[in-house]
């Protein structure tokens, strides 16, 4: 087939929507097909179109479904759409999911925000990452490090908050990756630093070294106050290192239900708790570390493919009917 992916990121941004359709370009090329990527759609000849973004890529969507009302289409639900645009901006989100064939979500819980009447749409297939190999983290200081873009969503300064005023004898360092998406979350992350020895921003880095710090890293902090299904996550535990998560939806729909490592939404003080313990308590640390080994499988990126080429495959069913 020929495939038209849609991503509102463009060519060469960092964003984890970018990354994303990248990596599905990549796999559904893979799978045999022809496949580009771009910003938008303006009637390009395609045998099926993925949306990535429900609200963002509206346009191109209903583009798509008008050019071609009789082929299938894809729409990616994305942690803005699911937890922000389908409240704020409900009209244009519902057009776009109730335009679709499928609807791909990116962890289990996803369908808790959808209308009844679109859930059996619902695919969910688990964002993947390439394992690496760890290496043994620094003994001077126990290493936590933050990666995502500086903005609301994120919660990003969190991390920074939870290691103010900790005990003389902790080791606690947080190193945050990413750029910031204004001037004023810069300004609050230099300041943050001035004030915060054991905290240090060093904006955004190219994805290899990025994998290097996952690799000489203690933990994780993933303190999001929404997310669709965080990249992040794959990648921290197909390296090997343990996760600390704000308990959203999105998280606990990749590390599950029963995972040890979380803390409410937005709680400094239950962060540090939960920072302090996994530095001094090794049963607890290894608890976490087991916790993500038993879930490694499902964020290989084998597991991504056979997702995608199943969906593939019932949707080439359907259309040979």
């Amino acid at each position: 087939m020929n495939i038209c992916v849609v991503t509102p990121a463009p060519p060469g941004s960092r964003a984890g929507n970018r990354a994303s359709a990248n990596r599905w370009a990549t796999i559904l090329r893979r799978l045999g097909h022809r496949v580009t990527v771009s910003t938008d759609y303006h009637g390009e000849p395609a045998d099926l179109m993925v949306g990535l973004h429900a609200w963002r890529s509206a346009d191109a969507i209903a583009r798509f479904a008008g050019t071609y009302p009789d082929r299938p289409l894809v729409v990616v639900l994305t942690g803005t759409d699911a937890y922000r645009f389908i409240h704020s901006h409900r009209e244009t989100t519902l057009a776009s999911l109730e335009a679709a064939d499928h609807i791909v979500g990116l962890h289990s819980l996803i369908g808790n925000v959808l209308p009844e009447s679109l859930r059996h749409k619902l695919r969910v297939i688990v964002q993947s990452a390439r394992p690496l190999q760890r290496r043994k983290p620094a003994r001077r200081s126990f290493r936590v490090c933050f990666a995502g873009h500086l903005r609301e969503e994120k919660d990003p300064l969190r991390p920074a908050y939870a290691v103010r005023d900790l005990p003389l004898d902790s080791r606690i360092r947080v190193d945050a990756y990413g750029g910031a998406h204004t001037p004023d979350w810069a300004a609050s992350a230099r300041e943050e630093m001035r004030i915060n020895p054991r905290y240090r921003w060093h904006g955004e880095i190219a994805h290899a070294e990025l994998r290097r710090v996952y690799s000489r890293s203690h933990l994780l902090v993933l303190p999001s106050v929404m997310e669709g299904g965080a990249n992040v996550v794959s990648e921290a535990v197909t390296a090997g290192l343990p996760v600390i998560a704000s308990d959203i939806e999105g998280s606990v729909g990749l590390l599950g239900e029963d995972y040890p490592g979380y803390y409410p939404v937005r709680d400094s003080g239950a962060l540090r708790e939960r920072l302090l313990r996994a530095e001094s308590d090794s049963s607890y640390y290894a608890a976490l570390a087991s916790a993500c080994h038993a879930r490694r499988d499902l964020f290989l990126p084998q597991s991504e493919q056979a997702g995608w080429a199943a969906l593939l495959r019932d949707i080439q069913a359907k259309n040979a009917v």
